[in-house]
């Protein structure tokens, strides 16, 4: 089995041993759960449940409200406390449905579907956009809109990322050492509303027990591949796993689907077998809680709306106050300023740390050595790109190409004189996208 891979990208300390031997906990919250409207790309969810109302786990209490938006379902049994505006991991605010836990956790009656070999592709994706399943790797796209492409018959690869390339994370290599074969049924439901594409599920080579029992799994399977990609940071990237597998490249104007692919991560395949095999919706999903500070890391499967204290708790708590905590991994993931936040869809990972290296930073000029322009999977100039969003300079931003960078901070993470290089990127990149949108 040949190494696949892409140009650019570096090596972090992993951080994986923590946890990647520890088997998936089950975790219910001991306190109210707090369920976000928007936990996913596009429009917030229209609540179709009032205060008062006694809900139960699983059913519908928001409704996805346009093209691209998630229905969102209770996570817990009990009653509807009110709707309020709540702090989240990113430190934005969001209106939240609040539900009083009464620790029955009765679930409603799911209507299990007729096998899925003998729905339509538009029944297979209504199943899939009832259940509200989002991309949930980080980005939450609505599943349904990704699985229908303008073309369908033009689709030739179906990816399952398998990569989990973030330092520390493990919660994706638990699913497959532990369920692979319900990571199979759900690419084979995808693989069935695209006759022409073949199914291939890329795991990086430093996960040889999940590669043996995904290759075990899929041997007798005609459609399916287990692919080997090499240990690196960005692996994972959509694109950069796009190139590593088929050779094909695609650019900041450009879907997967426009080179012939979809891509989706091991939990969301998951929550699409689960919509389409078992009638369930997307309520909860596994969690990764670790990092030096963490007493007892390991991966939680955990209700949407879990305060994120509880699960910190729950991993034995702090062994001492950590300097910094972060939402999703170190490379991409965000800095939290209180974690008295919720789970969501796309919660991948709390990590907590004794110390933050940034602490001691000291920022010096540019040296021109060119380290940043190595490791780009993007291959553009981030240090100029970085100097012209300093300066304003959106022009010359966007004529080098500053919409290419997929902020995976590699840069920032070579670079000799600890220059914010990602974060300016990301600031002019962001005002151009909202300029674009507005033209």
């Amino acid at each position: 089995m040949s190494i696949l891979t892409f140009k650019g990208g570096i090596h972090p300390y992993e951080g994986k041993e923590l946890s990647e031997d520890k088997e998936i906990t089950k975790y219910r919250p001991k306190s109210d759960v707090c369920i976000p409207l928007s936990q996913h790309i596009g429009a917030m969810a229209t609540p179709v449940v009032e205060k008062g109302d006694e809900v139960k786990t699983g059913q519908l209490i928001a409704k996805a409200n346009g093209f691209i938006s998630a229905n969102i379902h209770s996570s817990i049994s009990g009653k509807v406390k009110g709707i309020e505006k709540r702090l989240l991991a990113n430190g934005s605010k969001c209106d939240c449905i609040i539900i009083e836990n009464d620790f029955k956790f009765e679930k409603v009656s799911f209507v299990k579907p007729d096998n899925y070999k003998n729905l339509s592709r538009e029944e297979i994706v209504q199943l899939v956009k009832d259940a509200g399943v989002v991309g949930m790797g980080g980005a939450g796209f609505p599943t349904n809109v990704k699985l229908s492409p303008k073309e369908p018959d033009k689709i030739d690869y179906i990816i399952v990322n398998g990569s989990e390339c973030e330092p520390y994370l493990t919660s994706d290599y638990r699913r497959m050492v532990e369920n692979p074969e319900k990571l199979v049924e759900g690419l084979k439901v995808m693989l069935s509303l695209f006759d022409n594409a073949k199914g291939i599920i890329a795991i990086e080579d430093n996960k040889p027990e999940a590669i043996k029992r995904v290759s075990e799994t899929v041997k007798n399977e005609d459609r399916i591949e287990v692919k080997k990609i090499k240990t690196k940071y960005p692996q994972g990237a959509e694109r950069m796993l796009i190139f590593a597998i088929t050779g094909r490249k695609i650019d900041s104007s450009k879907l997967p689907a426009d080179a012939g692919c979809i891509v989706d991560n091991v939990d969301t395949v998951f929550a699409i077998r689960n919509a389409v095999i078992d009638g369930k919706p997307l309520t909860k999903r596994v969690v990764t809680v670790t990092g030096d500070a963490i007493k007892d890391p390991r991966n939680f499967i955990v209700p949407v709306g879990t305060n994120q204290r509880e699960l910190i708790e729950a991993a034995g708590g702090f062994v001492s106050e950590p300097q910094k905590v972060i939402s999703g991994g170190p490379m991409m993931g965000m800095a939290m300023s209180s974690i008295d936040v919720p789970v969501t869809k796309t919660s991948s990972a709390i990590l907590a740390f004794k110390e933050d290296p940034l602490n001691d930073l000291t920022k010096t000029n540019c040296i021109n050595c060119g380290r940043c322009v190595k490791v780009c999977p993007g291959q553009i100039l981030p240090s100029r790109l970085a100097k012209f969003s300093i300066n304003g300079d959106m022009d010359s931003f966007l004529d080098y190409n500053g919409l290419e960078c997929c902020e995976c901070g590699c840069c920032s993470y070579v670079c000799p004189a600890k220059i914010n290089l990602t974060q300016a990127i990301k600031s002019m990149r962001k005002m151009a996208l909202a300029n674009k949108k507005k033209k």
